[in-house]
């Protein structure tokens, strides 16, 4: 069966420099005070959320890993509809702007799965599919 219905056109999120340097910057650290400081300057940017998620979470704290990952997909859903997004359709991964918000909604699959919310993780991990499989495989 073919599906004659086209699909919704690519959602380009635009870029922001001054925070993707400050993550830039911050990640030279490593550290999560600084990528704090970058949520903190930069709130609407998911990148600064998406790596104090993954911080969190490979230091083995699922429920702030959780929050964080939770808050940098809100922000990221904000950007998308701002961007024309109507819900559904892609999302790339080859897009570096896109990255924050995938990377968001990777973790906050991961971290639901640690705290036992398996719906959750299921349906984070299906979304990020759907968004671009390009985006799970570079993830997982």
């Amino acid at each position: 069966m073919q599906n004659l219905l086209p699909e919704p056109p690519a959602t380009f999120l635009p870029a922001d420099a001054e925070a993707e340097n400050a993550l830039a910057k911050a990640a030279e650290t490593g550290t999560a005070e600084a990528y704090k400081a970058v949520a903190a300057a930069h709130p609407a940017f998911s990148g600064g959320w998406a790596a104090l998620a993954a911080d969190s979470l490979a230091d083995d704290e699922p429920v702030t890993a959780y929050a964080y990952a939770r808050t940098g997909y809100h922000r990221g859903l904000d950007a998308l509809r701002r961007s024309g997004w109507k819900g559904h359709g892609p999302v790339p991964w080859s897009h570096v702007p896109n990255q924050g918000f995938l990377r968001c909604l990777h973790t906050l699959s991961q971290a639901a799965a640690e705290i036992g919310e398996a719906d959750e993780a299921a349906r984070c991990a299906q979304f990020l599919r759907d968004s671009d499989p390009a985006a799970a495989d570079a993830l997982t």
